[in-house]
């Protein structure tokens, strides 16, 4: 059996739950060897956006939820941090929903005393705050090479090819716009927050994990769980680190191993 990972502080973001490009296997395989004392889940958690357009929530999905609440349940401080594809849960702020409280941010405090503004990340983006239309078109583009990704999975997987490729990840950064807007969107947010006494934020939204400094200031982005299947920890040293999880097949008594970044 592979040992659980055990935490101070776990961040993910953008499982689009209830969207068909959620990788809820892989989801559930990193919520069942991952625990952790706090849970940020920060935003598009349940994409609406998606459930707006067609009913999509097969059993995984709602084992996923059924998972986070029970570990709510027996003990850790879970806080929903909608996002833009959630938004409609921001008008619950403060409220709790089966240990789960929501807020529209937070401040993290890690164990050496560094404070961390969490938020989902749509707020510094232009395009998703002043031209929704655009986003939402943006958005279809995007799950167009989501499900062309998942039927090359599909057969990489057949020829035994394990190694993680995102068609996604490789059109974004062949497409000088799109890296542009990826560095105008870590600035946007850099800038407006460098001065405001925190040491850094932990955000989500344009599903590119990262941990940088950016003029002393800590940028740290969770990625996704529909691409890069990433997540945010605080080991109890207080250290950040980013995970990558890929859910390996079980063949000759292997067992599943988390890929580090």
């Amino acid at each position: 059996m592979m040992n659980t990972n055990t935490y101070r502080t776990i961040w993910i973001s953008d499982l689009h739950i209830g969207s068909t490009q959620c990788q809820a296997d892989v989801l559930l395989d990193f919520l069942k060897y991952n625990e952790s004392e706090k849970l940020y889940l920060v935003g598009d958690i349940i994409d609406f956006w998606a459930l707006s357009k067609k009913v999509y929530w097969p059993r995984d999905h709602n084992t996923i939820i059924q998972k986070i609440l029970r570990k709510a349940r027996h003990g850790a401080q879970v806080v929903y941090i909608p996002g833009n594809h959630d938004e409609n849960i921001r008008d619950y702020e403060n409220y709790v929903f089966g240990d789960i409280v929501v807020k529209t941010s937070d401040v993290h405090t890690t164990v050496l005393g560094k404070k961390f503004l969490i938020v989902h990340g749509d707020e510094y983006d232009t395009i998703a705050k002043y031209h929704k239309w655009i986003a939402k078109l943006g958005s279809k583009g995007y799950d167009l090479l989501l499900d062309i990704n998942r039927w090359l999975r599909a057969i990489r997987r057949i020829f035994g090819i394990q190694s993680h490729f995102s068609l996604a990840a490789f059109v974004k950064f062949k497409v000088k716009n799109a890296v542009q807007f990826i560095s105008d969107y870590e600035e946007s947010i850099v800038n407006t927050l460098k001065d405001g006494k925190l040491d850094g934020v932990i955000c989500g939204h344009i599903h590119h994990a990262e941990i940088k400094d950016i003029s002393g200031f800590l940028y740290v982005n969770t990625g996704d769980f529909v691409e890069s299947c990433s997540a945010i920890v605080e080991h109890f040293d207080g250290t950040l680190e980013l995970v990558r999880w890929q859910k390996q097949e079980l063949e000759m008594g292997q067992e599943p191993t988390p890929l580090e970044a």
